[in-house]
């Protein structure tokens, strides 16, 4: 097994102290550049807070099938509510992925303009009413979303911090963004369970950022680009795991990676996490950034906008069309 992913302290961010600033732009840039993934502390999201949304989400998935499917994302047209297990099939070597998710994003009401005009993954959530106190359920994973976003949206002033740009149309990528929030449940695998069986398979993150909270089960392994190995992202209780997407590699030209990523639940227990996809406006443009193009290179990838990129990659991994509407940016 090779190293694991390096783990950065966050909180020059909140600082003044300019040369802790410029080593963490250091530091996140060269886990950028090598792993793509880095666990972070000091990041902003009060411990409570996360140890309470992983209560909750335990709660719900306790709940029976039939309660939960009663909630299946598939009703309604937003794309909200419960993933029944195996839904997802990434690696598509078995009969599917190995958990069950609830979706969540920023709840909005229908007679928002982007909610009207039927934007990719905006509208109103799905909150059930059985869970043992729904209104903590709905108050936990409301409050946990604001917070990551904006977690999230300092974590992506950073990134384009290190590549010497400026981020002056971050506003405007972080205006009504797909920001997913989700649920997962990762059942322990059986004893006798095929060497091809994975919570989830190996993959890589559709979107600009990903921030994830994991408990403190294990299972998540990252490739090791140099050795090929998988390694072990051992969880850490006050830090988060985060990782780049396709999408940044558009933005860096590949510089940034997008790496492959994958969960195997072999400890005979109960996993537990919660991802957060911060992916941007549907409407806003990705293209390579000026700085990450050097004299004589071409963007390596054509300008695309976010909603064109994912809806054609849950179009993959969720089944049905196999139609592209954006050229793949990575083998997966």
């Amino acid at each position: 097994m090779g190293r694991g992913p390096p783990v950065i302290d966050f909180s020059p961010f909140y600082g003044q102290d300019k040369a802790a600033r410029s080593k963490l732009e250091d530091e996140i840039r060269n886990a950028c550049l090598d792993y793509g993934f880095f666990q972070l502390r000091n990041h902003g999201i009060p411990e409570n807070i996360q140890k309470e949304i992983l209560r909750q989400s335990e709660d719900f998935f306790n709940l029976p099938d039939g309660v939960k499917d009663k909630y299946n994302k598939d009703v309604g047209e937003f794309n909200r509510g419960y993933e029944r297990l195996r839904s997802q099939n990434f690696e598509k070597l078995t009969k599917g992925d190995l958990k069950e998710g609830y979706f969540l994003a920023q709840d909005l009401p229908l007679d928002d303009p982007y909610v009207q005009a039927r934007k990719w993954a905006q509208g109103p959530n799905k909150y059930p009413s059985e869970v043992k106190d729904p209104h903590l359920w709905k108050k936990t994973v409301d409050e946990y979303h604001f917070v990551v976003s904006k977690v999230a949206k300092n974590v992506l002033s950073v990134l384009f911090d290190t590549l010497g740009g400026g981020h002056e149309f971050l506003d405007d990528f972080c205006d009504h963004p797909i920001a997913v929030l989700r649920l997962l449940h990762y059942p322990p695998q059986e004893p006798d369970a095929s060497e091809l069986e994975r919570g989830i398979g190996a993959h890589t993150d559709f979107g600009a950022v990903t921030i994830l909270l994991q408990d403190s089960t294990g299972g998540l392994q990252v490739r090791d680009r140099r050795t090929g190995d998988w390694v072990d992202v051992e969880p850490i209780s006050d830090a988060v795991v985060v990782n780049t997407g396709n999408l940044m590699m558009c933005w860096t030209n590949d510089r940034y990676v997008s790496n492959l990523h994958r969960v195997v639940n072999k400890t005979g227990t109960e996993r537990y996490s919660v991802p957060f996809f911060f992916d941007g406006n549907p409407d806003f443009l990705v293209k390579c950034l000026p700085s990450c193009i050097e004299k004589g290179e071409v963007a390596k990838h054509a300008p695309l906008t976010v909603s064109e990129w994912m809806k054609g990659r849950y179009a993959d991994t969720f089944g049905g069309s196999q139609e592209k509407t954006a050229k793949e940016m990575v083998e997966v």
